[in-house]
């Protein structure tokens, strides 16, 4: 997809001088304030002893921003006049950044793990994590070194503005995004101008992978298996599709056509409904005469309708397969998971995985991508294929790779580092958790309430009194 030419990215930006290093104890977050950019080890790569006890060596080289010419280049882009270049510290070529600044754009629930994964990388090396999101209350934020809002419901070339401009004031390193791709994409050079690595696969690929329907030709046409599938926009096309997959003895299911991950994604049923369909847990199911209306009413109301891709609803099991790949396609290693309930099969199954690497190797998809797989009438079907990480790939550390760092590697040297073939034929299982966003306040001490202070005791103390007073009775212990 190509850029708007209205509204372009403006010229970049140099940073100002770096500050002192600052150094935190492994395993603990950092302050949320931002930093003026590190100070940097010179020259060389810095050499850090991995866990496994090898000694692993993680060479970072600086991009020509950064290169040791004494200034910081301008962002140059089509029709635009670039800024004039400002001094900075020069920096030997090769030289290792202190701690490595990545940033997680539009950072979901997910991306709380993914954070994990970086900070505990097998060579020990310390990152800095940035965050935004659109919701200053994301819980994914917390977890973050630095965090923003981001802009909602913006044009790709306000959001490219945003970013580049993120990337420029922070000194980011590595941007990972979730989501946007098409945005950011292609301004690839111009990240790279910055300094900034942009972990993503090329502008082409992404342009098709967003639109589903595309996604569906460009498979079709290697020989990969798809679903019968129908483009509407409007309540009458809506009918008819539903209609030819009901005669093939199929339920039909509806979706948005571009990026909008699994949002707005409904079966289309009008079985009425039973006591036992009230007492299961609910599914995302919608009368194919209400969404009919609603497309036919937005029409008549002059709303601008985006396209929707209708297709049988594939069955059970779904399987989501984690790449990781090299820059033109290569795979490097891949993980398969089938999906059952809150049940995740870590799957040995050439045959799947061999999809994805087709897939991969078609769109040369590069660093992280996600091929998603169902099945109809007993065969394997493309789902989705999305060139950037799903949101479980966390998952696969149960696998015993951790593919976030291995992609930041590959993404900065070209080398995914030591990757051992992933542990397969497990099964793990998704679980809820609780994290504090702020430290919890001590109880007030109430002198005239003993029972609130003997709740408020430490555990060990409560262990340590005698068994008639630390156990309380059962219509107390539930109030």
């Amino acid at each position: 997809m190509e850029p708007r030419r209205d509204g372009q990215v403006p010229a970049g930006r140099a940073r100002g001088p770096p500050s002192s290093p600052r150094t935190f104890p492994r395993g603990r977050l950092r302050p949320r304030t931002d930093l003026a950019r590190t100070g940097f080890f010179s020259p060389g790569s810095v050499k850090n002893p991995s866990p496994n006890g090898l000694s692993s060596a993680l060479h970072i080289p600086i991009a020509h921003s950064r290169a040791g010419r004494g200034v910081m280049a301008p962002v140059s882009l089509p029709g635009l006049v670039p800024c004039a270049p400002r001094p900075c510290r020069p920096v030997s070529r090769g030289a290792f950044p202190i701690a490595l600044r990545i940033w997680l754009s539009s950072a979901g629930v997910a991306a709380t793990e993914v954070a994990r994964m970086l900070r505990e990388n097998p060579d020990a090396t310390d990152v800095r994590i940035y965050g935004t999101n659109i919701s200053r209350h994301a819980p994914a934020l917390s977890v973050c070194d630095v965090s923003e809002v981001e802009p909602h419901r913006v044009s790709n070339a306000a959001y490219a503005e945003f970013a580049l401009d993120f990337c420029r004031r922070h000194a980011i390193d590595v941007l990972i995004p979730p989501r946007r791709l098409d945005a950011l994409a292609p301004y690839a050079d111009a990240f790279a101008a910055l300094g900034t690595k942009l972990m993503c696969s090329p502008a082409p690929a992404v342009s098709v992978l967003t639109s589903k329907s595309g996604t569906y030709e460009a498979a079709r046409a290697i020989g990969v298996p798809v679903p019968p599938w129908w483009i509407v926009s409007d309540g009458d096309a809506l009918r008819a599709a539903a209609r030819e997959i009901a005669d093939e003895g199929g339920t039909a299911c509806i979706k948005p056509a571009g990026e909008f991950s699994a949002f707005g994604f409904r079966i289309l049923d009008d079985t009425p409904l039973r006591i036992t369909d009230l007492l299961a847990p609910a599914r995302p199911v919608a009368s194919l005469g209400a969404v009919a209306d609603a497309l036919n009413r937005a029409v008549d109301q002059g709303e601008r309708v985006p396209e929707f891709i209708v297709m049988p609803y594939l069955d059970d099991p779904e399987v989501s397969i984690d790449c990781l790949s090299a820059p033109g396609g290569a795979m490097v290693t891949c993980v398969a998971r089938s999906k059952d309930g809150r049940y995740r099969h870590l799957l040995d199954a050439p045959a799947l995985t061999d999809i994805a690497r087709r897939l991969v190797s078609h769109f040369r998809l590069a660093y992280l991508s996600n091929v998603q797989l169902r099945h109809w009438r007993g065969r394997p079907m493309l789902l989705e294929a999305n060139p950037r990480a799903s949101a479980g790939i966390f998952q696969t550390a149960f696998a015993g790779v951790n593919l976030p760092w291995a992609a930041v590697r590959l993404l900065l040297t070209g080398d995914p580092g030591r990757l051992e073939p992933p542990r397969l034929g497990g099964r793990v299982a998704v679980t809820e958790t609780v994290m504090a966003l702020t430290p919890a306040q001590p109880p007030v001490k109430q002198l005239a309430q003993p029972p609130l202070q003997q709740l408020a005791q430490p555990p060990v103390h409560a262990l340590a009194q005698p068994p008639a007073q630390s156990l309380a009775p059962p219509v107390s212990a539930g109030a």
